[in-house]
Protein backbone atom coordinates (compact mmCIF):
# COMPACT_ATOMS: atom_id res chain seq x y z
CA UNK A 1 0.00 0.00 0.00
CA UNK A 2 1.51 3.49 -1.47
CA UNK A 3 0.33 6.64 0.75
CA UNK A 4 0.36 9.53 -0.97
CA UNK A 5 -0.25 13.18 0.03
CA UNK A 6 -2.91 14.99 -1.87
CA UNK A 7 -5.04 18.43 -1.20
CA UNK A 8 -8.06 19.54 -3.32
CA UNK A 9 -10.86 21.95 -3.04
CA UNK A 10 -14.07 21.93 -1.54
CA UNK A 11 -15.86 25.15 -1.94
CA UNK A 12 -13.03 27.41 -1.99
CA UNK A 13 -11.37 25.68 0.92
CA UNK A 14 -8.12 24.00 0.39
CA UNK A 15 -8.16 20.07 1.64
CA UNK A 16 -5.26 18.24 2.87
CA UNK A 17 -5.77 14.15 2.32
CA UNK A 18 -3.99 11.11 1.93
CA UNK A 19 -4.70 8.82 -0.53
CA UNK A 20 -3.80 5.34 0.06
CA UNK A 21 -3.01 2.89 -3.03
CA UNK A 22 -2.86 -1.07 -3.06
CA UNK A 23 0.39 -1.89 -4.42
CA UNK A 24 -0.23 -4.96 -6.57
CA UNK A 25 -0.56 -3.81 -10.23
CA UNK A 26 -4.38 -4.47 -11.48
CA UNK A 27 -5.66 -4.39 -15.27
CA UNK A 28 -7.97 -1.57 -14.55
CA UNK A 29 -8.99 1.19 -12.24
CA UNK A 30 -10.35 0.20 -8.89
CA UNK A 31 -13.29 1.04 -6.62
CA UNK A 32 -12.81 3.40 -4.09
CA UNK A 33 -13.95 4.89 -0.50
CA UNK A 34 -13.46 8.42 0.87
CA UNK A 35 -12.91 7.74 4.54
CA UNK A 36 -14.44 10.83 6.69
CA UNK A 37 -12.98 10.90 10.31
CA UNK A 38 -14.34 12.34 13.56
CA UNK A 39 -15.56 15.71 14.61
CA UNK A 40 -12.57 17.54 16.14
CA UNK A 41 -10.45 14.02 14.60
CA UNK A 42 -7.87 14.22 11.71
CA UNK A 43 -6.97 11.86 9.28
CA UNK A 44 -4.12 10.50 10.75
CA UNK A 45 -5.90 9.14 13.65
CA UNK A 46 -8.87 6.44 13.29
CA UNK A 47 -10.14 7.81 9.82
CA UNK A 48 -6.35 7.04 8.49
CA UNK A 49 -6.74 3.31 10.46
CA UNK A 50 -9.25 2.30 8.75
CA UNK A 51 -8.33 3.93 5.34
CA UNK A 52 -5.02 2.23 5.40
CA UNK A 53 -6.43 -1.55 6.49
CA UNK A 54 -9.21 -0.58 3.26
CA UNK A 55 -6.35 -0.30 0.95
CA UNK A 56 -4.69 -3.37 2.02
CA UNK A 57 -8.16 -5.09 1.11
CA UNK A 58 -7.31 -3.38 -2.15
CA UNK A 59 -9.28 -0.52 -2.48
CA UNK A 60 -8.09 2.92 -2.90
CA UNK A 61 -9.23 4.95 -0.18
CA UNK A 62 -8.76 8.62 0.91
CA UNK A 63 -8.89 9.92 4.14
CA UNK A 64 -8.79 13.53 4.32
CA UNK A 65 -8.41 16.29 7.10
CA UNK A 66 -11.99 18.37 7.04
CA UNK A 67 -12.30 22.49 6.13
CA UNK A 68 -11.00 24.22 9.50
CA UNK A 69 -8.87 21.06 10.90
CA UNK A 70 -5.95 19.67 10.83
CA UNK A 71 -3.60 20.28 7.81
CA UNK A 72 -6.69 21.66 5.62
CA UNK A 73 -7.31 25.47 5.37
CA UNK A 74 -10.29 27.41 6.55
CA UNK A 75 -10.85 29.88 9.35
CA UNK A 76 -11.17 30.36 12.39
CA UNK A 77 -9.61 26.95 13.41
CA UNK A 78 -11.75 24.23 15.12
CA UNK A 79 -14.62 25.30 13.36
CA UNK A 80 -17.14 22.41 13.34
CA UNK A 81 -20.05 23.30 10.43
CA UNK A 82 -22.17 20.81 9.34
CA UNK A 83 -22.52 22.01 6.21
CA UNK A 84 -19.19 22.31 5.00
CA UNK A 85 -18.44 18.89 6.70
CA UNK A 86 -21.08 17.29 4.19
CA UNK A 87 -19.29 19.58 1.31
CA UNK A 88 -16.00 18.00 2.00
CA UNK A 89 -17.44 14.58 1.64
CA UNK A 90 -18.36 15.58 -1.81
CA UNK A 91 -15.44 17.39 -2.48
CA UNK A 92 -13.52 14.42 -1.61
CA UNK A 93 -15.38 12.18 -4.13
CA UNK A 94 -15.06 14.81 -6.99
CA UNK A 95 -11.36 14.23 -6.26
CA UNK A 96 -11.43 10.90 -6.80
CA UNK A 97 -13.34 10.95 -9.97
CA UNK A 98 -10.39 12.55 -11.11
CA UNK A 99 -8.09 9.59 -10.24
CA UNK A 100 -6.94 7.49 -12.92
CA UNK A 101 -6.92 4.37 -10.54
CA UNK A 102 -10.42 5.21 -9.42
CA UNK A 103 -13.58 3.41 -10.94
CA UNK A 104 -15.47 6.04 -11.01
CA UNK A 105 -18.48 4.66 -11.03
CA UNK A 106 -17.40 2.08 -8.16
CA UNK A 107 -17.30 4.92 -5.23
CA UNK A 108 -18.36 4.05 -2.02
CA UNK A 109 -18.10 6.09 1.63
CA UNK A 110 -17.32 5.71 5.19
CA UNK A 111 -17.93 7.89 8.05
CA UNK A 112 -16.71 7.19 11.73
CA UNK A 113 -18.42 8.85 14.71
CA UNK A 114 -19.63 12.46 13.28
CA UNK A 115 -18.79 11.48 9.95
CA UNK A 116 -21.19 8.54 10.05
CA UNK A 117 -23.71 11.22 10.13
CA UNK A 118 -21.96 13.45 7.64
CA UNK A 119 -21.68 10.69 5.48
CA UNK A 120 -25.62 9.95 5.52
CA UNK A 121 -26.29 13.00 4.70
CA UNK A 122 -23.61 13.59 1.78
CA UNK A 123 -24.50 9.78 0.34
CA UNK A 124 -28.59 11.13 0.31
CA UNK A 125 -27.53 14.15 -1.94
CA UNK A 126 -24.58 12.62 -4.37
CA UNK A 127 -25.58 9.72 -6.42
CA UNK A 128 -21.75 9.34 -7.04
CA UNK A 129 -21.44 7.42 -3.91
CA UNK A 130 -22.98 4.09 -4.79
CA UNK A 131 -22.56 2.46 -1.38
CA UNK A 132 -22.39 3.67 2.51
CA UNK A 133 -21.01 2.06 5.63
CA UNK A 134 -20.80 3.74 9.01
CA UNK A 135 -19.04 2.97 12.36
CA UNK A 136 -20.11 4.33 15.60
CA UNK A 137 -22.23 6.69 13.78
CA UNK A 138 -24.08 9.93 15.50
CA UNK A 139 -25.38 13.19 14.61
CA UNK A 140 -23.35 15.80 16.05
CA UNK A 141 -25.89 17.88 16.34
CA UNK A 142 -28.33 15.54 17.89
CA UNK A 143 -25.51 15.08 20.13
CA UNK A 144 -25.11 18.21 21.17
CA UNK A 145 -28.98 19.11 21.82
CA UNK A 146 -29.53 15.84 23.20
CA UNK A 147 -26.37 14.36 24.98
CA UNK A 148 -24.24 11.23 23.91
CA UNK A 149 -26.78 8.63 25.48
CA UNK A 150 -29.86 10.81 24.31
CA UNK A 151 -31.02 12.17 28.15
CA UNK A 152 -29.42 15.53 28.18
CA UNK A 153 -31.14 18.43 30.05
CA UNK A 154 -32.34 21.05 27.34
CA UNK A 155 -31.48 23.70 29.74
CA UNK A 156 -27.53 22.47 28.86
CA UNK A 157 -27.91 23.22 25.30
CA UNK A 158 -29.60 26.40 25.41
CA UNK A 159 -27.15 27.71 27.85
CA UNK A 160 -23.96 26.42 24.98
CA UNK A 161 -26.53 28.69 22.72
CA UNK A 162 -26.44 31.40 25.20
CA UNK A 163 -23.19 31.19 25.36
CA UNK A 164 -22.35 30.90 21.45
CA UNK A 165 -24.60 34.00 21.29
CA UNK A 166 -22.02 35.97 23.46
CA UNK A 167 -18.97 34.88 21.90
CA UNK A 168 -20.63 36.11 18.28
CA UNK A 169 -20.87 39.31 19.99
CA UNK A 170 -17.60 39.59 20.98
CA UNK A 171 -16.09 38.48 17.84
CA UNK A 172 -18.01 41.53 16.24
CA UNK A 173 -17.23 43.98 18.79
CA UNK A 174 -12.89 43.06 17.58
CA UNK A 175 -12.60 41.14 21.01
CA UNK A 176 -11.09 37.55 20.64
CA UNK A 177 -13.99 34.55 20.95
CA UNK A 178 -13.64 32.23 23.70
CA UNK A 179 -13.54 28.39 22.76
CA UNK A 180 -15.68 25.39 23.36
CA UNK A 181 -13.05 22.80 24.96
CA UNK A 182 -14.24 19.03 24.35
CA UNK A 183 -12.25 17.27 26.95
CA UNK A 184 -11.26 17.94 30.55
CA UNK A 185 -7.87 17.96 32.05
CA UNK A 186 -7.97 14.64 33.50
CA UNK A 187 -9.56 11.56 33.32
CA UNK A 188 -11.75 11.30 36.54
CA UNK A 189 -12.57 15.05 35.15
CA UNK A 190 -14.27 13.57 32.24
CA UNK A 191 -15.81 10.82 33.88
CA UNK A 192 -17.93 13.11 36.87
CA UNK A 193 -18.94 14.94 33.16
CA UNK A 194 -19.72 12.25 31.06
CA UNK A 195 -18.92 9.12 32.38
CA UNK A 196 -17.32 5.70 30.81
CA UNK A 197 -18.30 7.52 27.47
CA UNK A 198 -16.36 10.81 28.29
CA UNK A 199 -13.28 8.42 30.15
CA UNK A 200 -13.27 6.60 26.80
CA UNK A 201 -12.85 9.90 24.68
CA UNK A 202 -10.41 11.40 26.82
CA UNK A 203 -8.22 8.51 26.94
CA UNK A 204 -8.23 7.88 22.98
CA UNK A 205 -8.11 11.85 22.20
CA UNK A 206 -5.81 12.81 25.00
CA UNK A 207 -3.51 10.31 25.93
CA UNK A 208 -0.43 8.35 24.08
CA UNK A 209 -2.86 6.09 22.43
CA UNK A 210 -4.34 8.47 19.72
CA UNK A 211 -3.69 11.76 20.26
CA UNK A 212 -2.50 13.89 17.60
CA UNK A 213 -0.81 17.43 17.89
CA UNK A 214 -3.14 18.60 15.35
CA UNK A 215 -6.25 17.08 16.56
CA UNK A 216 -7.17 20.61 18.63
CA UNK A 217 -9.65 19.23 21.02
CA UNK A 218 -11.85 22.12 20.46
CA UNK A 219 -14.82 23.75 18.83
CA UNK A 220 -15.29 27.73 18.27
CA UNK A 221 -18.50 28.08 19.87
CA UNK A 222 -20.18 29.36 16.46
CA UNK A 223 -20.32 25.88 15.75
CA UNK A 224 -22.58 25.24 18.26
CA UNK A 225 -25.04 27.62 16.75
CA UNK A 226 -24.42 25.91 13.54
CA UNK A 227 -25.49 22.51 14.62
CA UNK A 228 -29.14 24.16 16.54
CA UNK A 229 -30.82 23.40 13.04
CA UNK A 230 -28.57 20.64 11.64
CA UNK A 231 -29.93 17.20 10.89
CA UNK A 232 -28.04 14.39 9.91
CA UNK A 233 -30.54 11.63 9.71
CA UNK A 234 -33.23 14.05 7.19
CA UNK A 235 -31.22 12.72 3.63
CA UNK A 236 -31.43 9.19 5.05
CA UNK A 237 -34.67 8.32 2.70
CA UNK A 238 -32.84 9.59 -0.17
CA UNK A 239 -30.20 7.06 -0.36
CA UNK A 240 -32.67 4.78 -1.59
CA UNK A 241 -32.02 1.58 -3.20
CA UNK A 242 -27.98 2.49 -2.90
CA UNK A 243 -26.91 0.03 0.11
CA UNK A 244 -26.18 0.84 3.68
CA UNK A 245 -23.84 -1.11 6.63
CA UNK A 246 -24.22 0.53 10.23
CA UNK A 247 -21.35 -1.23 12.41
CA UNK A 248 -21.77 -0.42 16.35
CA UNK A 249 -20.72 -1.43 19.66
CA UNK A 250 -23.09 -3.12 21.83
CA UNK A 251 -21.25 -0.88 24.83
CA UNK A 252 -21.75 2.04 22.81
CA UNK A 253 -23.77 4.66 24.40
CA UNK A 254 -24.86 6.64 21.16
CA UNK A 255 -25.90 3.67 19.43
CA UNK A 256 -29.67 4.51 19.77
CA UNK A 257 -28.67 7.93 17.29
CA UNK A 258 -27.46 4.59 14.84
CA UNK A 259 -30.53 2.65 14.84
CA UNK A 260 -32.94 5.94 14.14
CA UNK A 261 -30.93 6.33 11.31
CA UNK A 262 -31.25 2.74 10.02
CA UNK A 263 -34.73 2.81 10.87
CA UNK A 264 -35.66 5.48 7.86
CA UNK A 265 -33.22 4.12 5.34
CA UNK A 266 -35.86 2.54 2.84
CA UNK A 267 -33.26 0.34 0.78
CA UNK A 268 -31.41 -2.56 1.31
CA UNK A 269 -29.39 -2.30 4.92
CA UNK A 270 -27.52 -3.58 7.28
CA UNK A 271 -26.99 -3.31 11.17
CA UNK A 272 -24.08 -4.73 12.82
CA UNK A 273 -23.01 -5.32 16.12
CA UNK A 274 -19.96 -5.91 17.69
CA UNK A 275 -19.67 -7.78 20.59
CA UNK A 276 -18.30 -6.04 24.12
CA UNK A 277 -17.14 -2.68 21.98
CA UNK A 278 -17.88 0.88 23.22
CA UNK A 279 -17.95 3.45 20.58
CA UNK A 280 -14.09 4.98 20.96
CA UNK A 281 -13.29 0.87 20.76
CA UNK A 282 -14.20 0.60 17.14
CA UNK A 283 -11.56 3.32 16.84
CA UNK A 284 -8.39 1.58 17.14
CA UNK A 285 -8.66 -1.47 19.16
CA UNK A 286 -7.68 -4.25 17.17
CA UNK A 287 -10.06 -6.98 18.78
CA UNK A 288 -12.85 -4.71 17.31
CA UNK A 289 -11.31 -3.15 14.28
CA UNK A 290 -9.96 -6.59 12.75
CA UNK A 291 -13.95 -7.68 12.85
CA UNK A 292 -14.78 -4.28 11.44
CA UNK A 293 -12.64 -4.09 9.12
CA UNK A 294 -13.79 -7.73 7.40
CA UNK A 295 -17.31 -6.77 7.75
CA UNK A 296 -16.63 -3.29 5.94
CA UNK A 297 -14.40 -5.05 3.28
CA UNK A 298 -16.83 -7.80 2.27
CA UNK A 299 -19.54 -5.08 2.20
CA UNK A 300 -17.66 -2.91 -0.34
CA UNK A 301 -16.91 -5.35 -2.21
CA UNK A 302 -20.50 -6.91 -2.40
CA UNK A 303 -21.42 -3.85 -3.20
CA UNK A 304 -18.66 -1.67 -5.50
CA UNK A 305 -17.26 -4.53 -7.11
CA UNK A 306 -14.05 -6.85 -6.44
CA UNK A 307 -10.73 -4.88 -6.11
CA UNK A 308 -9.57 -4.94 -9.94
CA UNK A 309 -7.75 -8.17 -10.88
CA UNK A 310 -3.95 -8.59 -10.70
CA UNK A 311 -2.05 -8.62 -14.54
CA UNK A 312 -1.20 -12.01 -14.71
Amino acid sequence: MTKTDVTFDSAGIPLAGHLHTPDIPAQGPRPAIVVGHPGSGVKEQTAGLYARRLAEKGFVTLAFDSAHQGESGGEPRGLEDPAQRVEDLKAAVSFLTTRGEVDIDRIGALGICASGGYVLSATGGDHRIKAVGTVSAVDIARQFRLGADGTQDPAVYQGMLAAAAQARTAEARGEEPTVLNLFPDTAEQARSLAGEHGVDGFEYYRTPRGRHERSAGFFTWSSVDKMAAFDAFAPVPLIGRRPLLMIVGTRAVTSWMSIEAFQRATGPKEFHWIHGASHVDLYDKKQYVDPVIEKLAGFFTDNLGPAASPIS
